[in-house]
């Protein structure tokens, strides 16, 4: 019987989450820049955003590539 993959024990997944979460809180910039705009928004804004659908891809990647949701069929019909 192979053994069910569980991604909360894998500690590589929890540092890249904890560094994208980290990459989305701008105390990290030099104070006066944000008074830089792009296209209306200032550019952490913009970096929060990245840093928002980096964790949504990130994420999406766990659920769908690292964790058995499901009971994969062992081949054969079970009827």
């Amino acid at each position: 019987m192979e053994k069910k993959k569980e991604p909360i024990k894998n500690v590589k997944i929890w540092v890249i989450i904890l560094g994208i979460f980290l990459l989305s809180i701008p105390w990290y910039l030099p104070e006066g820049s944000s008074y830089i705009l792009a296209f209306g928004i200032p550019y952490w804004g913009w970096m929060v955003l990245a840093a928002s659908l980096g964790m949504s891809i990130y994420l999406t990647y766990v659920l769908n590539h690292e964790w058995q949701m499901e009971e994969e069929e062992t081949g054969g019909d079970q009827s």
